[in-house]
């Protein structure tokens, strides 16, 4: 269930903005919600579901990203470490959470499998909700600011996902791309040479 620390705040266990993101080797991405698709929510078979309108206008100036809601944060859109982009599928997150012991810590246990969701916590604006009694589905239709965009234990939302990256893992995909692309060029040169001796 959602719970509120200031009677405004909503969070949800389950991020529009910066593409500055460095790479300390300690580089997560992931979806922090989906959009327009219900999702199980609280008790008796109860639904939720963010539309994928429901961030136009929210205020997103300066989100940080924690464990749970709560602690050191682990990365920032203000130093530019956290960078959240909307797609037709969700709010895709990526971050570089090297800049911590903490987030150094967290890395690896999103790398190990520990910690595979998100979670989220914002405001909702006035007239932002609606209720079907039919369905017992809640749709999130408009949000005011987003606080936070957290790696948690336990999830709301069983579609959010995070995952480590490894900065070696892009290193590797262009050093095979050049093998690759190599070798078509000595192929293509051994088909002209054997064009050539054959005349």
């Amino acid at each position: 269930m959602p719970h509120k620390l200031d009677g405004s705040r909503e969070y949800r266990s389950f991020i529009d903005g910066l593409s500055a993101v460095g790479d300390t080797g300690y580089i997560i991405e992931g979806y922090a919600t989906t959009f327009d698709v219900p999702y199980d929510f609280g008790m008796y078979g109860a639904k939720e579901c963010i539309l994928s309108t429901a961030l136009d206008g929210a205020d997103m100036s300066d989100v940080i990203m924690q464990l749970n809601h709560e602690g050191t944060p682990l990365a920032r859109l203000s130093n530019a470490t956290l960078e959240l982009t909307r797609d037709s599928h969700g709010l895709h997150v990526k971050a570089d959470i090297g800049g911590c012991q903490a987030g150094r810590d967290n890395y690896e246990a999103i790398k190990n499998g520990l910690i595979t969701r998100m979670s989220w916590g914002f405001s909702i604006a006035d007239g932002g909700y609606e209720w079907d009694e039919a369905t017992k589905t809640s749709t999130i239709t408009k949000i005011s600011k987003v606080f936070d965009v957290s790696i948690v234990s336990i999830p709301a939302n069983e579609n959010t996902e995070i995952h480590a990256r490894s900065y070696l893992d892009g290193v590797i995909e262009e050093v095979q791309r050049e093998s690759l692309l190599r070798k078509q060029k000595r192929a293509r040169l051994a088909l002209k040479a054997k064009a050539l001796n054959i005349r």
